[in-house]
């Protein structure tokens, strides 16, 4: 097998940042225990942020983007990983610090890696991605904070985008009744095929002659926006509910008051990715393994390839983009 590979590169000239697809040695990839022939990646907003560079997600260059990918390991110095081994990875600084997925071949630690689980396959994994992990992990704390489908509906805000669209798909597979606000009510078909209960857009939870509270109504939340439309439904959860919020794209100021906490007992729990110990990020794994079937995926992501991912990533930025991208590195 060559030593040179297809990738992502960044690399900034005059300030500006330029991203193209190159081929590099493996030489130049960075230290690791082990290194991965990368099957599948994603394009993940993050990734789409630094490729276009509308943000500081990646400070040193030249450097390959990418938060996450899957394929089979190529060479290991750690005893927990053999050649031909199926892995996965998502977060840890990979794709920010760490040369990352949206190339042929990785290098990381090892600690950093989980073993591909039953039931899914590169491409299916990365159908999923760090979005659906991160899905996955606001399901569970909903779970962990006393939230039932007999406790009433569940609202999943921003669900047209990668972590909301299987947020439904997980809740509506749990039994929940599950609402879906979009700020694009004309995927309201997509997202009922996906699971959802109801669709609605963002007004009921927008700013308004409202006061402090609004109408209880339910019993949880994944918040992927932030900003405004988080602090509107606080107001909205019922005595005891929680809400997992996991998103900023509405803003990162939250302009709200103590009313919904000590009037109502709700719980605001927030859910991060990237540092998740194994255990719990293996158990994520296993429970997207069982409970999202390939239809699903299906509906929620489509393909492309490493030489459409520069114009996709700016794409992906304008908000033009619904679901998921998965990139397929051998085009």
């Amino acid at each position: 097998m060559t030593d040179r590979f297809r990738a992502i590169l960044l690399e900034q000239a005059d300030g500006s940042t330029q991203a193209s697809l190159t081929e590099l040695d493996e030489s130049r990839l960075m230290p690791g225990e082990v290194t991965v022939a990368v099957e599948w990646s994603t394009l993940n907003y993050k990734d789409a942020l630094a490729i276009t560079g509308k943000a500081p997600i990646v400070r040193s260059f030249p450097f390959i983007p990418g938060i996450d990918f899957a394929g089979r390991v190529l060479d290991s110095s750690d005893e927990r990983y053999r050649p031909g081994d199926p892995v996965l990875l998502t977060g840890w600084g990979v794709g920010e610090r760490h040369f990352g997925g949206l190339a042929q071949r990785a290098r990381v630690k090892a600690d950093w890696l989980v073993p591909m689980p039953d039931g899914l396959d590169a491409k299916r994994a990365m159908a999923i991605g760090t979005a659906g992990f991160t899905a996955a992990l606001c399901v569970q704390e909903l779970e962990r904070q006393g939230v039932t489908p007999e406790g009433g509906e569940v609202v999943v805000t921003g669900a047209g985008g990668g972590v909301g669209s299987i947020a439904v798909a997980l809740l509506a597979k749990a039994g929940f009744k599950v609402v879906a606000s979009t700020g694009k009510t004309a995927e309201a078909g997509w997202l009922q095929e996906l699971g959802a209960a109801e669709v609605i857009d963002r007004s009921p939870f927008v700013p308004g002659a409202k006061g402090p509270l609004d109408k209880a109504r339910f019993a949880g939340a994944v918040d992927c926006v932030g900003g405004q439309v988080l602090a509107g439904l606080l107001k909205t959860i019922v005595p005891g509910g929680s809400v997992a919020a996991v998103g900023n794209a509405g803003g990162v100021e939250l302009n709200t008051t103590v009313f919904p906490f000590i009037l109502r007992g709700v719980r605001l729990c927030g859910v991060e990715s990237v540092q998740v110990p194994f255990g719990p990020r293996q158990a994520a794994w296993q429970r997207l393994a069982r409970d999202l079937d390939g239809g699903v995926l299906d509906r929620v992501a489509q393909a492309i390839g490493l030489d459409g991912v520069v114009d996709a990533a700016a794409e992906l930025v304008a908000g033009r983009v619904r679901g998921r991208l998965a990139v397929d590195t051998g085009r």
